[in-house]
């Protein structure tokens, strides 16, 4: 799905946030793209649909933003900085995973081997001419949900369809 502008990736963000509180048990969604991709516009946006008013924080030195709210545990995770996967033991990302969890993370390649299973992968790529590219991908039954949920709320995902599973 193309999303040429910022407030574009907003409501794709509000779309998800909405999806992701749906969705019962614990939810993991990876976000990869190189910089400027749109990858903390977007997180920002999920928070923001999931209920967050406060300020919204990269993780960026922190590794780790958790944000709570009534009935969700939100985890906002950016891994750019890792230099090893190993370097994550100490997050206790396990410990995380209770049934009300959504854990959002950014730069998953950087941990690979050390994160929990997946959900909902996302791919933001950087256009010049057309902004952003968003394409998804089910890693499991709770993403399959998610992917129902977007592609019925945005039905342009649909010609990707066949690169979501």
């Amino acid at each position: 799905m193309n999303v040429p502008t910022a407030q574009d990736m907003q409501a794709f963000g509000e779309v998800l946030g909405a999806a992701l509180r749906d969705v019962p048990g614990p939810r993991v969604v990876a976000l990869e793209g190189e910089l400027g991709a749109g990858k903390t516009t977007l997180v920002a946006a999920v928070l923001r649909a999931c209920g967050v008013t406060g300020t919204v924080r990269s993780p960026t030195y922190t590794l780790i933003e958790p944000y709570e709210m009534p009935g969700l545990s939100l985890y906002h995770l950016d891994l750019y900085r890792l230099g090893d996967p190993q370097e994550m033991e100490p997050l206790g990302l396990a410990d995380l995973l209770t049934p009300d969890a959504i854990l959002l993370i950014e730069w998953p390649s950087r941990g690979a081997g050390a994160l929990p299973p997946v959900d909902l992968w996302l791919q933001l790529d950087y256009l010049p001419q057309s902004g952003r590219r968003v394409s998804c991908r089910s890693g499991s039954p709770a993403g399959d949900n998610l992917m129902q949920r977007l592609l019925t709320a945005i039905p342009e995902l649909g010609p990707l369809s066949s690169s979501f599973n």
